[in-house]
C-alpha cells in the first residue's frame, strides 16, 4: 500500500482509508473518496501541484498535501 500523492500518471488504485481524521479527510469521503473506490490518478500541474484524479464520474484537484493522507491499493 503506499498514498494517493505516490501514484503516478495513469495509475490506478483503490482507496483502503485515510492516515488521519480531520476536516480534510471528511471532506475528502464527502466528494466520493471512500473506502473501496476506484481512483486514477490523471495528470499534475508544473511542480507536481495540485493533482487530478477520477473517482467514479467525478474529478477532484487535491493538494499534495491533502493527497498524502489518503492511503491506496496500487493495482495493476
Amino acid at each position: 500500500m503506499t498514498n494517493l500523492d505516490r501514484l503516478n500518471p495513469g495509475q490506478r488504485g483503490r482507496v483502503m482509508g485515510f492516515t488521519v481524521d480531520n476536516p480534510i479527510a471528511r471532506r475528502l469521503i464527502e466528494l466520493g473518496m471512500v473506502p473501496g473506490k476506484s481512483v486514477i490518478y490523471l495528470r499534475h500541474a508544473p511542480f507536481r501541484d495540485p493533482l487530478e484524479f477520477q473517482v467514479g464520474d467525478s474529478y477532484l484537484s487535491l493538494r499534495r498535501a491533502e493527497a498524502s493522507l489518503v492511503t491506496v491499493e496500487v493495482e495493476e
